[in-house]
């Protein structure tokens, strides 16, 4: 079982200071900011994610502009 170390940004009992998250809606998006101090990717897709490419900006093969 992957466990964040107690006192990384990812524990639960950790503050979020401001600059890791915002509100978009009703939705808490965290910024690049937070996703560096966690230290790794989640795997869930995160709009700021430091740590792959954005989907738009990976190009499939075959998807070359002409």
């Amino acid at each position: 079982m992957d466990r964040d170390p107690p006192g990384s940004a990812a524990d639960t009992n950790a503050p979020l200071a401001p600059e890791d998250y915002y509100f978009d809606g009703p939705y808490m998006v965290f910024t690049a900011a937070y996703h560096l101090k966690r230290g790794s990717c989640c795997n869930s897709g995160c709009r700021h994610c430091p740590y792959r490419p954005p989907e738009a900006e990976v190009a499939a093969p075959g998807d070359a502009a002409p």
